[in-house]
Order: C-alpha cells, then structure tokens, then sequence
C-alpha cells in the first residue's frame, strides 16, 4: 500500500512539473487526479496537514486557469 502511495506521489509531482514547464493543462489534470488520494490521507489529520486537502483544489484552479490561457491562444492564431 505504501508502494503505491508513493507512487501516486511521484507522479503527482512529475506530472505538475511537466504541466508547468510545457503549460499543457493535461499534465496539470493528472496531477490533480494523482495527488487525491494523498489528499484524503491528510484529510483526517488534526493538525496543521490538513491543509495538505487543499491541494488538489489548488491544482483544479491551475489548470483552469492554463486551459484558458492556452484556449485564448488557439483562438487569437486561428484569426
């Protein structure tokens, strides 16, 4: 279980990276979906962690945001 967990993790965070530097929402998603359960584990905490819940939140917003940012792109080259 730990295993997988960390797995999650990491491609959370190879997944963001990627997101951030190709400015490609996709990745940004993946990140957002990947991270959940991560979420939910901290979710439960009684201490500052919980905060570690927001996060996919926070990844939801970013790529928002990046999906608008590359639509207007789209639409100000085809004219």
């Amino acid at each position: 279980m730990l295993l997988l967990w960390q797995l999650s993790l990491f491609v959370s965070i190879l997944a963001l990276m990627l997101g951030i530097v190709k400015r490609s929402w996709v990745f940004i998603i993946i990140s957002t979906f990947t991270f959940i359960p991560i979420a939910y584990y901290f979710s439960g905490a009684n201490n500052e962690w919980k905060y570690v819940g927001l996060t996919p939140i926070i990844l939801l917003v970013l790529t928002i945001f990046i999906w608008f940012i590359s639509k207007k792109k789209l639409k100000s080259i085809k004219g």
